[in-house]
């Protein structure tokens, strides 16, 4: 009898995306449990192509498809196709990220992969969703950023928010839409199909300014910062970001770079005025701050400051917080060898948190998902020899 661990424990999922997005969604069900089966052409995802100073694998890869197994298929081949409807047979979840009018030419859309199983979940990712205008259009994290707002809500002129924001937030309402569908089928035994986008994730993640009242101007102020001292400020040695918007942190804040004075100004005693008087506040500060080093800042301030030293990521591997919630993990890879990385967002008391697992190679599972579909191994070689796995 199989061990299921995790919420999602003994749920199938299909994963036939790439690049970030859907590949990482897919991953966050992964973490829950599930076992997922990466789908990739003989090529490979294009995520894997990207640059790296990795020898012979991305580095990108390797983060975003930590968990999955990995299969290749020719779906251009009538044999390849086959091959996918027949896991589709015992899948619960498949996950896509062509545009609209891609899967219906492939023999994959939802209409038809339904006649195969009523019980599937079938979520499509798109850049734009599955209507309108743009519907077919290709759609990337900052193009959306560039044109939803993100960018021009930075700076003048405006700037990207590198880290693929929206790909990352996409891939968490992905992961969210699915968990909640085959809640949704554990109670009615109805499978369904899920639209998702990166429309949609673009203006989610900012609902807090996606407002616009009646009797409102368009271009009316609609950034969510608090102003003032918040921000990264330098220090002696590196820098330090500070958040001080409640009273009492403003105080402790005055009062631990020396500055009391500023505490007890009634021109400053609230966010709206230090926001408005910030050109005369930052400065006397940042003064302060060239005492000491942003490590020792931070030190400093403890518990009584909202802050941070600024840190590269690679400092993280070793950061006695991140260690201690057991967020790093050891891998082994047939191409990379040992490498750390993310362990997984989440732990569960009751349901267990599966054991992290890494990225696959290219292909690396395929003999024993066919194996395991019913393929003899007759049958496997001739499907390697026509270049169809």
């Amino acid at each position: 009898m199989t061990l299921v661990t995790g919420p999602l424990g003994g749920i199938v999922v299909l994963d036939l995306s790439g690049y970030i997005a859907g590949p990482y969604g897919c991953t966050l069900l992964a973490d829950l449990g599930a076992e997922v089966i990466k789908i990739e052409p003989p090529a490979g995802d294009q995520l894997r192509h990207y640059p790296s100073t990795l020898p012979n694998e991305s580095r990108a890869f390797l983060g975003t498809n930590r968990g999955k197994r990995g299969i290749v298929l020719d779906l251009k081949q009538p044999e390849g196709l086959e091959i996918l409807h027949r896991l589709v047979k015992t899948a619960d979840v498949f996950v896509h990220n062509f545009r609209p009018s891609v899967p219906p030419r492939l023999g994959i859309d939802y209409d038809r992969l339904k006649q195969i199983n009523p019980r599937l979940i079938y979520c499509g990712l798109t850049g734009f969703g599955q209507n309108g205008p743009f519907k077919d259009k290709a759609g990337y994290d900052q193009v959306l950023q560039s044109m939803t707002g993100i960018c021009s809500s930075q700076a003048d002129p405006p700037e990207i928010v590198y880290g693929s924001v929206v790909d990352f937030y996409a891939a968490a309402l992905l992961a969210y839409g699915v968990a909640a569908a085959l809640y949704h089928r554990e109670r009615t035994g109805e499978g369904q199909s899920i639209g998702a986008s990166l429309l949609q994730a673009a203006l989610a993640m900012q609902s807090g300014r996606f407002i616009w009242a009646e009797g409102e101007p368009r271009d009316v102020n609609r950034d969510l910062r608090s102003g003032g001292i918040t921000g990264i400020h330098p220090a002696k040695e590196g820098y330090i970001y500070l958040s001080a918007n409640t009273p009492h942190f403003w105080r402790a804040l005055c009062e631990l770079v020396g500055l009391p004075e500023l505490a007890s100004d009634p021109n400053y005693d609230t966010i709206p005025k230090r926001a408005q008087r910030a050109g005369e506040i930052v400065p006397k500060i940042r003064e302060a701050l060239k005492s000491r080093t942003a490590l020792e800042w931070e030190e400093l301030f403890g518990e009584k400051v909202p802050c941070s030293a600024v840190r590269g990521i690679e400092q993280m591997f070793e950061h006695p917080q991140v260690v201690a919630e057991d967020l790093v993990h050891e891998f082994e890879h047939p191409v990379v060898g040992t490498y750390r990385g993310f362990a997984g967002p989440l732990k569960f008391s009751a349901a267990g948190t599966p054991a992290p697992k890494g990225a696959p190679a290219l292909g690396q599972h395929t003999h024993e998902i066919l194996a395991k579909c019913g393929y003899s191994e007759i049958e496997i070689q001739n499907l390697r020899a026509k270049g169809i796995i």
